[in-house]
């Protein structure tokens, strides 16, 4: 009975093993490796034009991807670069299976330019036809910010909806003094950072902006060098996209490095942006050319009450991103049928307003009212001030009640007692209103 029980034992150990066998799950086979053969290339120069070369893998059936040494990548086992300049350019295949990867290069000569290949509009306005360096634009009001993506139920268009920088408020941030040089040869790209970047709170201390320094204005400084011998790329179509290269980036950094081409001329490039820890937003920021002042402050003019815009048309200066236009009165009826008007939208501050220098100082020792015509979309106070130009610390204000709204009213300001030390007007049309508005003025005067 032992020797029985021992053969039955031997038995059932046996079958386990042969069933653990057959249980046993086979490691997969990941195949052999490309070889250099399969990474092996061929080149020709088109029909069409000697500049523009056409490359082929030998293996036309692997998986393939081309750096054409011209800035220009490419996927496939054909591919076509085009060099518009003469020199020599290093080509790289890259093919890769399940097996692993493999690689092989070739240097291709250029023997001289043919510019007819780099005429696209698109890259004289960014290149200024040969090379241009663009900074951001830090004076103009909405120069940086950000909106919905084109997704979003907020998106009515590409514009900074939910955040838009006021003149210089990023000052110190470490933006305004960073250089984007475009070449238009080998379609170069510098970046000069003059030492620092402006980074994103969702990527501070993000590879390669981990050296964060500082919190200021409200996200962070990254200690960054230049950026130099850089590429761009533009890709037209639905998106027409800007690319850079490398480690460089434009502007604020939010993790992406392509940029939607927003709005694009001489003297403006409005770029747009995904941020890469945020799927809602999008990201704007505007350029100009290095040096250019796209908002110079207005000629130094001063006026002489009344104020009619008919004839003489004063230069009203602006904060709060207010603006101040002479244009044809959109209302003539009611308290007044004149031709022209100021028209002024109101900016996305509560103190937005605008203001002019006059002549000589008031004088209310016999005429006490200041008097003019509004156009409101809205009820609510208009407050006037008056500051000596020489110290505006040395002002008054009077408040008057817009009590309708969509017609055109005369409001007048009491000012008895006023001292003559005044000889500068400010206006807050929609006073403590955050939103923009639009108000038309006409007929200042005193009385």
């Amino acid at each position: 009975m032992k020797s029985t029980k021992f053969s039955m034992s031997l038995i059932f150990g046996a079958a386990l093993l042969v069933f653990a066998s057959s249980c046993k799950k086979e490691e997969p086979s990941l195949g052999s490796p490309p070889s250099a053969a399969d990474a092996a290339f061929t080149y020709m120069a088109s029909a069409a034009n000697a500049n523009i070369i056409e490359f082929t893998a030998n293996n036309a059936s692997i998986q393939a991807s081309w750096d054409l040494g011209n800035g220009q990548n490419a996927t496939g086992t054909k591919a076509t670069g085009t060099y518009p300049f003469a020199g020599t350019y290093t080509v790289k295949l890259t093919v890769q299976n399940s097996g692993g990867s493999a690689i092989s290069t070739q240097e291709i000569v250029i023997a001289q330019d043919d510019p007819s290949l780099v005429s696209n509009p698109l890259y004289d306005l960014l290149t200024g036809g040969s090379t241009k360096t663009w900074a951001v634009d830090s004076v103009s009001a909405g120069h940086f910010g950000v909106g919905p993506v084109s997704t979003h139920p907020d998106f009515d268009g590409y514009y900074p909806k939910w955040y838009a920088a006021t003149s210089t408020e990023k000052t110190g941030a470490g933006m305004y003094d960073d250089k984007y040089t475009f070449s238009l040869q080998g379609f170069g790209f510098d970046m000069v950072t003059n030492g620092d970047v402006y980074v994103n709170t969702e990527h501070a201390g993000v590879a390669p902006f981990d050296d964060t320094t500082s919190v200021i204005v409200g996200d962070f400084i990254c200690n960054f060098p230049d950026q130099l011998g850089e590429t761009w790329t533009i890709t037209e179509g639905a998106d027409t996209m800007l690319s850079v290269s490398g480690n460089s980036m434009i502007g604020y950094w939010a993790g992406s490095r392509d940029y939607r081409i927003v709005e694009i001329d001489t003297n403006k490039i409005v770029l747009g942006y995904y941020d890469a820890a945020n799927a809602d937003l999008f990201w704007y920021v505007t350029l100009v050319p290095e040096g250019y002042v796209s908002n110079p402050p207005p000629p130094s003019s001063k006026y002489d009450l009344p104020l009619d815009f008919e004839v003489i048309e004063p230069i009203f200066s602006t904060f709060g991103n207010s603006t101040a236009d002479v244009i044809v009165n959109p209302d003539m009826t009611g308290a007044n049928t004149s031709g022209k008007v100021l028209e002024t939208i109101h900016g996305n501050e509560t103190w937005s307003g605008i203001l002019v220098d006059l002549n000589s100082k008031l004088d209310f020792s016999t005429n006490t009212n200041i008097k003019l015509k509004v156009w409101s979309p809205v009820t609510g106070d208009f407050r006037l001030k008056l500051e000596d130009q020489a110290d505006p610390n040395s002002f008054v204000e009077v408040d008057v009640m817009v009590t309708t709204a969509n017609s055109w009213v005369e409001i007048t300001f009491d000012m008895t007692g006023t001292p003559t030390s005044f000889d500068r007007m400010v206006l807050f049309p929609g006073w403590g209103v955050a939103n923009a508005v639009t108000f038309y003025i006409d007929d200042i005067l005193q009385d």
